[in-house]
């Protein structure tokens, strides 16, 4: 996890503590005291979804962008070796 995200996660659990809180002691009724925080509590629950569902798709990118580069590498370091033994001059006794 970056520094972003952890910063992220830390402000999305505090407004999370800091709204439960404020619902909880608001002078309403019970009733709609606990209607409030599951409202509260489920925007919470997706805008977390919302946010893995970014960073999965950032992962995925970045991952791509990783094996593509590695089969890069590969494939020149396969052209310079063929080059390499395309160069070599046969030594008498040599297979």
């Amino acid at each position: 996890m970056n520094d972003n995200t952890k910063v992220l996660v830390a402000m999305l659990a505090g407004v999370a503590a800091g709204a439960a809180l404020g619902i909880l002691f608001a002078p309403e009724k019970g009733s709609e005291t606990r209607d409030k925080l599951n409202d509260a509590l489920k925007n919470l629950g997706d805008t977390i979804k919302d946010r893995a569902a970014e960073e999965i798709e950032n992962l995925t990118a970045f991952k791509e962008k990783v094996v593509d580069n590695v089969k890069t590498k590969f494939a020149s370091a396969d052209d310079n070796v063929n080059q390499a033994t395309q160069q070599q001059e046969p030594v008498a006794g040599q297979f």
